[in-house]
C-alpha cells in the first residue's frame, strides 16, 4: 500500500486577530529557507491570507473548506497540492476561532475540523497581551473542549522575552501543552488589515524584508525544530494505488464525477486533463480570459485548476491596463477584488470598458463574482466617494453601504435546479443584484433571491446548452463543490466559440423572465 505522509502543521488561534497569517508566513519562510519546499492552505473561504502565502512560497495557495467540500475533498486538495509541488512540509492557516463554524454556534467548517479531516497537529497562536496565568487556563479549555483537540502545543505572541520565560513553564505545567516560543510585538513584521481583512501583499511596503525580519525573530525565539517533529508526527491523511478502492477527486457524496486522489507519484497532467476535458463534453481547447490586476484578485486556485483539467486554457488580462480582451477567447471570468479602490483607473480605460460591454451584449459567456460585477454596472462608486462610469452590462448603479450587506456561506440554486456552494462578504451593494437563484444560509431558514442570469447559447447545429451563458453576482462561488457547474459553463463557452458572429444577449436586466 502507498500512502501519502506530507509532514504539515496547523495554525489555529483562540479568535481573528491573533497573529495566524503573521505566524504562518514566517514559518513558510523558515521552512523555504532550510529546503524543505513547504506548500500552504487556508482553512475556510479567505482570498487574501493565501496571497500573502503566495508572495512568500512563489507558488499559488489552497483553501480547505469543510462547508464547500466533504472529508474526502478536503483531503484531496492537499493531496493533489502536495504531489504537484513536492512538498517536504504543509502549513495549513487556520480561520478566525478555532472552533468557530458556521451558524456562530457550530463547529462545521472550523478550524478543528479540517485538523480532524486532514489529520493534521495543531499549533494555537495565542495573543499574549495584557495576560499572564489566564493564558493556561484558556489554553486548557481549548484542549478539553473536545476529547480529541488535535493541539499539540502553543506559540505566544506579542509577549516580552521575560514574560515568556516566566509563563511558558507554569502553562507547560497546568496544561501539558508544549510552548513553542513566543513573537516579540514590531513594527518591523506587523501586517496591516482593512475592511476585507488583511491589505493586499502589493499594498504593503517592503513586505518582502517583512517577511524576511519576521523569519529571523522566529529563528531566534520559536523552537523550530520542536515544531518540525511535531509536523511528523502526523498520520496518513490520504491514500494512493494498492489500497484495492478507487481514487476520488472530488466528494463523492455529491454524485459527482469519480477521479483520482493523491499518490506517491503525480499523475501525468495530460491524461488528468484529457480525461476531465472528455468527461466535461469539450472537445478542444477553451481560452477563457480571466481579469488579474490589483483591483481583480479574488480566485479560488482550486476553481481555475477545475477548469483546466476540463478543458479551459487561463489567458489572464488587465481591466486596468489592457486596450482590448486577449485574442479569441470563448469566455470570461471577472472575479472579486478591490474595484472601488481602482474605480477612477477603470473608469479611465474606455477602450476595456467598451471591450466588455460589446462582449456582454454579443452574448459571450461571462461569470462576474462581487467586484467582476460591481465593474459591470453602469456606474460604481468609488472608495473616494465619487461616482465612476464602469462597463455598463448591468444597467444600475454600485454603491457604498454603511456596514457588510451580506456575510457568510451560501447554498445557491439556479433556476435549472443546480446546486453549488459560495462564500459572500461585501460592503458593496446594487440597485439590481438580482434575483434569477436562490441563495440559503446552511443554518436556520434565511434565504433570498439573487444572482443576474442572461440565456442559454445555441450550439452551431442548433442544440441548446442547458445552462445559462451569463451568470454575475455577488456570491463568490466554488465550483468544486458542484462540477457539473464548471463542465456546464464551458461547454456554453463552447458553443459561443462555434458562432464569433452571436449577437443574441441583450444587457443583463437580473430579473426572472430571463431566465431558461
Amino acid at each position: 500500500m502507498t500512502r501519502i505522509q506530507t509532514p504539515r502543521l496547523l495554525i489555529g488561534a483562540p479568535k481573528s486577530g491573533s497573529g495566524k497569517t503573521l505566524v504562518t508566513c514566517g514559518l513558510l519562510e523558515l521552512f523555504a529557507r532550510r529546503g524543505l519546499r513547504p506548500v500552504s492552505c487556508k482553512c475556510g473561504p479567505d482570498y487574501i491570507d493565501p496571497m500573502f502565502h503566495k508572495y512568500v512560497l512563489g507558488i499559488p495557495g489552497r483553501n480547505l473548506d469543510s462547508f464547500f467540500l466533504d472529508g474526502d475533498g478536503v483531503r484531496n486538495t492537499l493531496c493533489r497540492l502536495a504531489e504537484s509541488e513536492e512538498a517536504g512540509i504543509a502549513v495549513i492557516e487556520g480561520v478566525m476561532g478555532y472552533y468557530d463554524g458556521t451558524g456562530g454556534s457550530s463547529a462545521r467548517a472550523s478550524t478543528w475540523e479540517i485538523a480532524k479531516m486532514t489529520a493534521s497537529p495543531a499549533v494555537l497562536v495565542v495573543d499574549g497581551r495584557g495576560a499572564s496565568l489566564s493564558v493556561a487556563a484558556l489554553l486548557s479549555g481549548f484542549v478539553h473542549f473536545r476529547q480529541d483537540s488535535r493541539i499539540a502545543g502553543v506559540i505566544l505572541n506579542r509577549v516580552r522575552e521575560q514574560t515568556f520565560r516566566n509563563l511558558a513553564p507554569a502553562i507547560e505545567r497546568e496544561t501539558g501543552i508544549p510552548v513553542l516560543g513566543y513573537l516579540p510585538q514590531s513594527g518591523d513584521y506587523t501586517i496591516e488589515s482593512r475592511h476585507l481583512g488583511l491589505c493586499l501583499p502589493e499594498e504593503m511596503s517592503a513586505l518582502r524584508e517583512r517577511i524576511g525580519r519576521l523569519a529571523d525573530q522566529m529563528e531566534q525565539t520559536m523552537h523550530v525544530e520542536a515544531l518540525l517533529r511535531i509536523a511528523g508526527r502526523t498520520e496518513t491523511a490520504c491514500k494512493g494505488p494498492g489500497d484495492g478502492s478507487p481514487r476520488q477527486v472530488w466528494p463523492a457524496d455529491d454524485g459527482q464525477r469519480g477521479g483520482e486522489a493523491g499518490s506517491a507519484q503525480p499523475e501525468e497532467a495530460g491524461s488528468a486533463q484529457e480525461r476531465d476535458a472528455a468527461d466535461a463534453g469539450i472537445r478542444r481547447r477553451i481560452r477563457i480570459g480571466v481579469a488579474r490586476d490589483e483591483a481583480f484578485s479574488f480566485y479560488y486556485q482550486e476553481n481555475l485548476e477545475l477548469l483546466e483539467r476540463m478543458g479551459a486554457e487561463i489567458v489572464p488580462f488587465s481591466p486596468l491596463r489592457a486596450a482590448a480582451l486577449p485574442e479569441k477567447v470563448s469566455g470570461l471570468i471577472l472575479g472579486g477584488g478591490y474595484p472601488e479602490n481602482y474605480a477612477a483607473e477603470l473608469a479611465g480605460n474606455e477602450a476595456m470598458r467598451r471591450e466588455i460591454r460589446t462582449a456582454a451584449r454579443d452574448g459571450m459567456p461571462i461569470l462576474a463574482e462581487c467586484g467582476g460585477f460591481l465593474y459591470l454596472h453602469r456606474t460604481l462608486e468609488g472608495s473616494d466617494g465619487k461616482l465612476y462610469p464602469m462597463a455598463g452590462a448591468v444597467d444600475a448603479a454600485a454603491f457604498r453601504r454603511t456596514g457588510l450587506s451580506r456575510f457568510g456561506y451560501v447554498t445557491l440554486t439556479s433556476p435549472e435546479g443546480l446546486t453549488i456552494r459560495g462564500h459572500e462578504f461585501h460592503y458593496w451593494d446594487s440597485e439590481n443584484p438580482g434575483t434569477a437563484w436562490e441563495a440559503k444560509k446552511p443554518s436556520g431558514n434565511r434565504s433570498w433571491r439573487c444572482m443576474c442570469q442572461g440565456p442559454a447559447v445555441k450550439r452551431k447545429n442548433g442544440g441548446t446548452i442547458a445552462m445559462a451563458a451569463q451568470i454575475w453576482g455577488f456570491p463568490h462561488l466554488y465550483y468544486p463543490s458542484n462540477p457539473d457547474f464548471a463542465a456546464g459553463w464551458l461547454a456554453a463557452c463552447e458553443a459561443f466559440g462555434e458562432r464569433p458572429g452571436n449577437r443574441g444577449a441583450d444587457t443583463m436586466t437580473g430579473k426572472e423572465d430571463r431566465n431558461l
